[in-house]
């Protein structure tokens, strides 16, 4: 079973669902038929780098609220997290641009790392308050999981390296009608949309496999009866 998941690392529900996914993975009884790859979203391709507004105060200003209404929104959505044991810290998230943290993304999948990356990059937005922008922090976070240190630097001072694979996961995006994240299709087929519920996820799963994995069903052109020999239970039948 194959699921593509498109999300941003400045998004919390996409570290919310696709935590959630995991963990129904995990209980999934054929979840060693699964892989997950992760595609690129970027909520805000026109976002600027970290200019030193909280993103408490960046999100009252973006949806014309309050301070105080944008910190209890940010409570709920912290309260959600802690359900799936993610502690988000909104006293020291950095809204910024995340287009050189996506080009990691597609350089660390080649070299077979992109979930451990995709998990530190939302770990050091969400909980740490680094600012994914920052090529110095990125390369910290890439030697973290075992990338070459040399060679992240000169992949990530190369502002054309890996541009072309994040747009082109971005135009899939666009043709697949996806105007919010997070967005998983299974098998090229089955789509859930957001941070659905841990039974929603499972049940997902367990309906696309059963679909794709029928069992043989049997219509039986006699039944059973008296005259019938048969075995059952350990003991044989003969009239």
């Amino acid at each position: 079973m194959k699921i593509d998941i498109w999300s941003d690392f400045a998004c919390p529900f996409c570290y919310i669902g696709e935590r959630r996914l995991q963990k129904a993975i995990n209980l999934f009884p054929y979840k060693d038929d699964i892989t997950v790859s992760f595609k690129s979203f970027e909520l805000d391709p026109t976002a600027s780098n970290y200019t030193g507004i909280g993103i408490t105060e960046a999100l009252a200003q973006k949806y014309d609220v309050s301070v105080e209404e944008a910190a209890a929104m940010n409570q709920q959505i912290a309260e959600q997290a802690s359900g799936v044991s993610l502690d988000f810290d909104f006293d020291k998230m950095k809204p910024t641009n995340t287009r050189n943290a996506h080009r990691l993304a597609k350089y660390a999948a080649i070299k077979g790392l992109e979930a451990e990356l995709v998990e530190k990059l939302f770990q050091a937005y969400f909980t740490e308050g680094k600012v994914l922008s920052d090529l110095d922090v990125l390369v910290e976070i890439g030697t973290s999981i075992g990338l070459e240190e040399a060679e992240l630097k000169t992949v990530l001072n190369n502002p054309d390296a890996f541009v072309r694979e994040v747009c082109l996961e971005e135009e899939a995006a666009g043709k697949l009608g996806i105007n919010s994240v997070p967005f998983m299709v299974i098998n090229d087929k089955y789509v859930i949309k957001g941070a659905q519920p841990l039974a929603t996820f499972s049940g997902a799963l367990q309906q696309v496999w059963e679909e794709e994995h029928p069992n043989p069903q049997f219509e039986e052109l006699l039944s059973v009866n008296t005259e019938s020999q048969y075995c059952e239970g350990g003991r044989c039948r003969f009239k």
